[in-house]
C-alpha cells in the first residue's frame, strides 16, 4: 500500500472518493422461558426505538461534521427499527490535520469537518431461538460519506452507544479523485487497520481479528467479548436463581452462540471450538 502522507492532498477539484464504514453488533442475552424472551424484545424495542437511533445518528452527523438533510424513521411489528439520514457538507474553513491519523474518533463533543452528498442509516433486527433460550439483538449501521474526512472517525461514538458482545466492521474506499496535477487517488489517508481507530481500553476487552485487502482499499475487523459476568446475560433473574448446573449449561450456550457469530459458521455444541 502507497504511504499518504498526514497532510491535506491538494485536490483538483472536490473530492470524489466515497468511503463506507458498516458498523455491526450484537447483543446476546438468556431468556429462559417465552415471556422472558417477550419482554427481552419489548426491552429493546423501547431502548433503540426509532427515536433513540435518530439521536444517535445526529450525534455522528456532528462528530462527521455534517448538516441533516432529512430523516426517515420507522418503527416496525412487530419488532426493529430503521432510520435513514441524508447529510450535506457545511463551510469547511480549516481541514484539521488529526482527521488523516488513524486514531479514536471523539465523542458527540465537537465537530471534525463536513461532508457532502453522504447518508447514514441504522436498522434493528431483535430475535431468539426457538428452543436453546438464546436471545439475540443486532444493529446494522452505515456511514457513506464523500469528502476528505474518514467515517471511521465516528467508530468510537458508535461502540460506546451499544452494550456489544460481538462487533464486525467494515470500511472501503471506492472510487477515486484527482490532485492537481490531473494524477488519480483511489485514497486520501493512511490505514493499516480499523483497529487502530478503536481506544486501547476497548481493544483490551475483546479478541480481535483483521481480513484486511490492502490494493482493493477493504478493511475487515471482528471483535469478541473475552469475558462476561453471567448476571448481565440473565433477563428477568440472576445467578442466585440457578442451581450450578444450570450456571455451566448457560454458560455454555451462551459462548456457543458468541463463537457462532464471530466466527460466521455453525459449530456443533459439543465440539472443540473452531478457529479460523
Amino acid at each position: 500500500m502507497s504511504s499518504i502522507q498526514n497532510k491535506r492532498i491538494q485536490l483538483h477539484d472536490f473530492n470524489n472518493l466515497t468511503k463506507t464504514l458498516s458498523f455491526n453488533m450484537y447483543d446476546v442475552c438468556w431468556t429462559k422461558t417465552k415471556e422472558e424472551r417477550e419482554a427481552y424484545i419489548e426491552y429493546i424495542d423501547e431502548q433503540y426505538n426509532a427515536d433513540r437511533l435518530t439521536e444517535i445518528l445526529k450525534n455522528v452527523t456532528d462528530i462527521i461534521g455534517a448538516h441533516v438533510l432529512n430523516i426517515a424513521k420507522q418503527d416496525y411489528v412487530p419488532q426493529g427499527a430503521s432510520v435513514t439520514v441524508l447529510v450535506s457538507e457545511g463551510p469547511v474553513v480549516e481541514v484539521p490535520n488529526e482527521s488523516f491519523e488513524e486514531s479514536p474518533g471523539p465523542l458527540p463533543d465537537s465537530v471534525v469537518m463536513a461532508l457532502d452528498k453522504s447518508h447514514i442509516t441504522v436498522h434493528t433486527y431483535p430475535e431468539y431461538h426457538p428452543n436453546e433460550g438464546i436471545s439475540t439483538f443486532r444493529a446494522d449501521i452505515d456511514v457513506s460519506t464523500c469528502g476528505e474526512i474518514s467515517p471511521l472517525k465516528a467508530l468510537n461514538y458508535l461502540i460506546h452507544s451499544f452494550d456489544t458482545d460481538i462487533m464486525t466492521m467494515d470500511y472501503r474506499v471506492r472510487g477515486f479523485t484527482r490532485d492537481i496535477h490531473g494524477k488519480k487517488l483511489f485514497i486520501d489517508h493512511d490505514i493499516n487497520s480499523i483497529q487502530n481507530y478503536i481506544p486501547e481500553d476497548v481493544k483490551s476487552l475483546y479478541d480481535m481479528i483483521d481480513v484486511n485487502v490492502y490494493p482493493e482499499n477493504i478493511f475487515h475487523t471482528k471483535c469478541k467479548l473475552r469475558e462476561f459476568d453471567l448476571d448481565n446475560y440473565l433477563f428477568g433473574h440472576t445467578k442466585k436463581d440457578l442451581s450450578t448446573e444450570e450456571i455451566n449449561d448457560i454458560t455454555k450456550k451462551l459462548h456457543h452462540e458468541m463463537d457462532e457469530i464471530f466466527y460466521g459458521k455453525n459449530i456443533k455444541l459439543n465440539s472443540p471450538k473452531e478457529t479460523d
